[in-house]
């Protein structure tokens, strides 16, 4: 069993599936919707960036492109090793093995800060932000990429697999907290059914996953997203 950085909240999709989040991974956003979102609150040109929750480091080439600096921050020991491989040839991009919680970075020390599906249910995550807080320099942002559970037919199998999620609360926690919001709906969109109904089998409980592989139609969906923000 490998050593779970203390304070991290078990993923129940890329944890037990790297292989088939891959495939999500790609599949999410070919538009550059998100990122396009993102550069327009923050532009992430010459500047350091934080990845919380980087997984496999999917994300970590795209934003080294343009950074200066960027750190993958990764709680499964397994996942930054392979994070760590992605990257072994791009000089400018380091992972390490740390919680959201207790980020390895010093005090006003990051440009941008995103966290991608990783640490969005809102109330319990009050750590991590405070850690936010400490490691966004002024004139910094920090970003989280949120399922937008109150739309669209994502939203209607996430609620119904997970029954005691409440958007509404949700939403009041984030208002308290000062972060601003934008609605964004990004393509899931596959080359394959098999790849589809994979993703789909990893996202909910079986009986939802079936109902969902039976409601979607060809090889693509909405996925309803919300981008959450705070300027520094």
């Amino acid at each position: 069993m490998p050593r779970i950085a203390k304070g991290a909240v078990p993923s129940p999709n890329i944890w037990h599936n790297p292989q088939i989040y891959e495939l999500e991974n790609r599949a999410v956003d070919p538009d550059g919707v998100i990122d396009t979102a993102i550069r327009s609150v923050r532009p992430w040109t010459g500047a350091t960036i934080l990845d919380i929750g980087c997984g496999t480091g999917y994300h970590l080439p795209g934003y080294a492109s343009d950074a200066a600096r960027v750190i993958g921050v990764e709680p499964h020991p397994d996942l930054a090793a392979l994070a760590t491989r992605r990257c072994a040839a791009l000089p400018n991009v380091t992972v390490q093995v740390a919680a959201a919680q207790s980020l390895p970075v010093p005090d006003a020390s990051v440009d941008v800060a995103i966290a991608r599906w990783a640490y969005f249910f809102g109330p319990g995550c009050e750590p991590g932000l405070k850690e936010l807080s400490r490691a966004v320099r002024r004139g910094g942002a920090a970003f989280v990429v949120d399922l937008d559970a109150s739309r669209g037919s994502f939203g209607e199998w996430f609620r119904a697999a997970v029954p005691a999620y409440s958007p509404r609360l949700i939403e009041d926690f984030w208002s308290r907290q000062g972060w601003n919001r934008l609605e964004l709906t990004p393509r899931m969109a596959f080359t394959r059914r098999p790849d589809l109904e994979a993703v789909l089998r990893i996202e909910f409980t079986p009986a939802v996953s079936q109902r969902a592989i039976t409601e979607t139609e060809g090889l693509e969906f909405p996925y309803p997203t919300l981008l959450r923000w705070r300027l520094f």
